[in-house]
């Protein structure tokens, strides 16, 4: 029996209750006159979520949310997805499966993201049908190839109706749409976006009959700018992606606490990760109610939502902010090409003294990006960068075939020295590196490669290494471990004059072909609005 004063999310009201269950399952709510100082509300949902963006394997993920709160997780794997196919995607489902934590998955459907970027694996209808005949997977993953559902391209389509005929949801992904080829995108069958960055474009989609995802992660925190419309409509609170560092100190809980500091009533925050993910997924989860899986949470109050108890299927799997079970996971072989590349690999080149060179610019704290421009020189026949202004090199190398980098230049960093390297590069995964000079660069990346996969901060003729040998995006560690790797790597960043919130995940994003504006990837610098490759240089044809 579990007893609190019982928040129904469904009728929106709030009374003392005792909870009996069995067997996993809720038998009973009884009213009581009780005076209770705890709440009992419905196991928290994460319902769009990327764990590989963590850098922890599943159950080390569900190791430390779980005391959080959060009893159920929708994931989509299409991160490792991109890098080992279907083998990265087994590999998810059965770690998740060794600890309480409730994890369901949709079908990755954009692998590769776009036919202009390469990949380590490529999933199509059939594998896609595989995924959605299966209990645990709850629906078509983000569909990021919006240019492709506008124009009406026979492959996605068919990912699209094979979801439709097995009666499985469609999740979206389409910043910034909006008028006829929004209304396109939605006809087809796309039933939730998580990209909206205003209450004007979360309302365009929501009357167009979208559910809205509210995304307050560590990379996008959008609940601020979306509060207007999210406190006057039903929406889904998401994280997307969510670093162990935020993680040790708070998941859903502090998404809620978050929501309720801004002014939103506290049941109406709370249907935001319970019923309605709940509803719009077809879960028996999401309420305290008969019938349902008996998944509750006690928390102090309806502000800060401290957490004392969690129970999953009526079992007490954490108390206090400790999970009372262990994660023990094992990791797989990792996919790199064995190869090493030379410092003259990373340079442009250029006969003119000078040139004009499409610039990317980074926004701290987003993954949309600006497109800028600037004049450099060259020098010894290669175009050098401008620390002065802040543009310096990066570059894309494709870790699944030997192949040319892919350079260009970046804006927003701060580096006045040294390189930055990530295995992390959505969502293809190929390795992208910035720096000053070349020779840090491709120190950076060979250490790197030669250690399996993960980031890699070089300067001074010094490597910090913190290791991913799980597709080169996850490890084994605890999350406390990874949190101290971590700090390790953003101080070592912070030295070399680096001054973004978080550099690494920023350096993430900027192969993410599919969100505005200029991006890179193993093939060339990319302009997004136009979905085309784009000339680094204007003096320099392609």
């Amino acid at each position: 029996m579990i007893e609190g004063n019982l928040v129904d999310v469904r009728r929106k009201e709030i009374f003392p209750a005792r909870v009996e269950h069995r067997d996993g399952l809720i038998t009973r709510v009884e009213r009581v006159t009780d005076d209770y100082d705890t709440y009992i509300v419905p196991g928290l949902i994460d319902s769009h979520i990327h764990i590989e963006l963590s850098h922890l394997c599943p159950s080390r993920f569900g190791e430390v949310v779980v005391p959080h709160g959060t009893t159920s997780v929708i994931a989509d794997p299409h991160e490792i997805a991109n890098v080992q196919g279907m083998a990265g995607v087994r590999y998810m489902v059965k770690d998740s499966s060794i600890t309480p934590l409730r994890v369901f998955f949709t079908a990755p459907s954009c692998v590769p993201a776009t036919r202009f970027e390469t990949s380590g694996a490529s999933l199509g209808p059939s594998e896609i049908e595989e995924m959605l005949s299966g209990d645990d997977f709850v629906a078509l993953g983000e569909v990021m190839d919006y240019p492709g559902v506008v124009a009406g391209e026979p492959e996605v389509m068919a990912k699209i109706e094979v979801a439709k005929r097995l009666g499985k949801p469609v999740d979206g992904h389409c910043p910034l749409l909006s008028g006829a080829d929004l209304r396109k995108y939605v006809e087809a069958g796309i039933t939730t976006d998580h990209e909206c960055t205003s209450s004007e474009e979360a309302l365009e989609k929501y009357r167009l009959g979208m559910m809205i995802m509210v995304r307050q992660g560590s990379a996008s925190r959008n609940l601020e700018e979306l509060y207007e419309f999210a406190e006057r409509h039903e929406f889904i609170l998401v994280s997307d992606d969510k670093s162990a560092s935020d993680l040790l100190e708070g998941h859903v809980d502090r998404m809620l606490a978050e929501a309720v500091a801004l002014g939103m009533d506290p049941v109406h925050a709370l249907r935001a990760v319970t019923i309605n993910p709940a509803v719009h997924y077809r879960l028996p989860i999401g309420a305290i109610e008969p019938g349902r899986r008996a998944d509750i949470v006690r928390v102090s109050d309806l502000e800060r939502f401290e957490v004392k108890e969690v129970f999953i299927g009526g079992d007490l799997v954490a108390s206090d902010g400790t999970a009372r079970f262990e994660a023990r996971p094992k990791e797989i072989v990792n996919e790199f090409l064995p190869q090493r590349k030379m410092p003259s690999d990373f340079g442009i080149v250029s006969g003119a003294p000078s040139v004009t060179a499409k610039v990317i610019g980074v926004v701290d704290g987003g993954i949309v990006t600006e497109r800028l421009s600037a004049q450099l020189a060259t020098v010894d026949g290669r175009v050098a960068p401008d620390t002065g202004n802040d543009v310096i090199r990066i570059a894309v190398v494709n870790r699944y075939a030997d192949a040319p980098v892919s350079n260009a230049f970046v804006k927003g960093f701060g580096l006045r020295k040294g390189a930055l390297a990530s295995s992390v590069a959505h969502d293809s995964h190929n390795v992208i590196v910035v720096g000053v000079e070349c020779e840090d660069m491709a120190q950076a990346f060979n250490t790197l490669v030669a250690g399996g996969g993960g980031f890699c901060v070089f300067a001074d003729g010094k490597a910090t290494v913190m290791k991913l040998r799980v597709a080169g995006l996850m490890c084994t560690r605890p999350a406390f471990e990874v949190k101290r790797l971590y700090d390790q790597l953003d101080s070592k960043a912070r030295e070399l004059g680096c001054g973004l919130t978080n550099p690494f995940m920023t350096l993430s994003f900027l192969s993410l072909l599919v969100v505005p504006r200029l991006k890179i990837g193993d093939r060339g610098l990319f302009d997004v609005d136009a979905f085309e490759f784009t000339e680094v240089l204007s003096s320099q044809p392609r």
